[in-house]
């Protein structure tokens, strides 16, 4: 394995709080020294005028294997990742077989060894089957791997159940990720309940799904002290529950998507399944809370929710084409554009929730710089501008709602373990 001397970079590293100028030494696969000088030994990149950060951690993404290889396979997904700058991921377990069992777990884990691409961490179910009734073997998925539970796609809907996986997972020191949704509140809606689904003559899907639950998991929380994640956070009231929670104590986080802060409810008028999402898009002031959230730290991640669907799934009316859309190539130019480009946030607090906070929820020995740690690092080009190209993508899936839109900033090399694994093209 060939050293690298990554020069004249601005280092970016939330967990040294250091932002500077500096020479980056890999060494052997790990971060050896800053400051060095080239010895004619190593492999040199030229960051000037990038941001070197540590690698991007995406703790939401599905990569449909097993079971959906139509939609992404473990290699495309990881392939996409990559391209979007991310060196580690955490898979989710609604696959066909769900991921409940350690056989399951360790097939993913070698289909991701066999890929040879970015880091694939496994998140498993809370329940067999994703069937809501008992809890899945939460000890032996932990030994076979596991790093946190979640049913996503489906909330865990028995509120029992929920109380023990949480005091369950606590004994392991895990998150349980939640998806919070009341079922009967989203029966047959296709976007969120408003004056555009009014107007549109569409069924709604009303914030008040999302708080309720919201509201419950947290009060669940709370009583068992066990470790919440509220994945993709999407209402005002969710925002401020989280950040009331967090004010007493309660071991909660939460995350949100690209496109819940870029994107609102108007964007269904275009009856393109591509807008279609779960939880949906929002009416204006619901994203301002969760840009809100985002830049006061009530929102600890900024995740894709990675949701490929073959064209031919998503090409149907829109009461029938499934929910959800890709992320992974698009999340970080998307920040870029959103947030850091409008002066809502900064660079050291946007690298935070991209790398070293999900680190930090799943117990992961990522999201740092530090001497000695894993030399997984994002090169990234905060200026590069371009456009949305679909048919360029390295997921099997392009069902995108961010199709043809110019965009800023994207990762011009990804070294995962001390070895390039990514390098853009013009």
């Amino acid at each position: 394995m060939p050293n690298l001397l990554i020069q004249n970079g601005r280092v970016i590293d939330p967990s040294q709080e250091m932002d500077r100028v500096t020479n980056l030494l890999i060494a052997d696969g790990r971060i050896a020294a800053y400051d060095a000088q080239p010895s004619g030994q190593e492999t040199v990149i030229d960051a000037s005028g990038k941001i070197v950060s540590p690698g991007l951690i995406d703790m939401h993404v599905h990569l449909r294997e097993p079971g959906f290889e139509e939609d992404e396979t473990v290699e495309s997904g990881t392939a996409a990742a990559l391209a979007g700058g991310f060196t580690s991921v955490a898979c989710i377990a609604n696959t066909d077989p769900p991921i409940d069992t350690q056989a399951t777990v360790e097939f993913v884990r070698d289909r991701a060894e066999r890929a040879n691409n970015c880091n694939v961490f496994v998140v498993a179910c809370v329940s067999r089957n994703r069937e809501g009734k008992e809890l899945a073997e939460i000890g032996q998925l932990v030994e076979a791997g596991a790093v946190a539970f979640s049913d996503d796609g489906a909330p865990v809907y028995d509120a029992e159940l929920m109380r023990r996986a949480l005091e369950y997972c606590l004994m392991f020191d895990k998150p349980v990720l939640s998806h919070t949704e009341i079922r009967e509140l989203t029966q047959q809606g296709v976007m969120h309940d408003g004056l555009c689904s009014l107007e549109l003559g569409l069924p709604g899907i009303p914030a008040a799904a999302e708080d309720a639950m919201t509201a419950r998991d947290i009060a669940l929380a709370e009583a068992t002290g066990g470790r919440l994640h509220l994945m993709h956070v999407s209402t005002s009231s969710s925002v401020d529950m989280l950040r009331r929670a967090k004010s007493r104590g309660v071991r909660v986080t939460g995350e949100a998507t690209p496109h819940h802060f870029s994107l609102t409810d108007d964007s269904l008028r275009t009856f393109d399944a591509n807008f279609k999402m779960s939880p949906p898009l929002r009416g204006r002031e619901h994203v301002e809370a969760v840009i809100a959230g985002l830049a006061d730290g009530t929102i600890d991640a900024i995740a894709t929710d990675h949701a490929p669907h073959a064209p031919e799934k998503k090409m149907q009316e829109l009461d029938r084409a499934p929910f959800g859309v890709v992320g992974l190539e698009t999340a970080l130019a998307l920040v870029v554009t959103k947030l850091i480009e409008p002066g809502l946030m900064a660079w050291p607090a946007v690298i935070q929730k991209m790398s070293l906070n999900p680190a930090r929820i799943l117990g992961l020995s990522k999201g740092t710089l530090h001497i000695g740690a894993d030399a997984d690092v994002t090169i990234i080009d905060p200026k590069a501008r371009w456009t949305v190209d679909p048919s360029r993508f390295r997921s099997k899936s392009v069902n995108t709602p961010f199709a043809d839109w110019q965009l800023t900033g994207r990762a011009e090399t990804v070294i995962v373990g001390g070895r390039v694994r990514f390098q853009a093209k013009d």
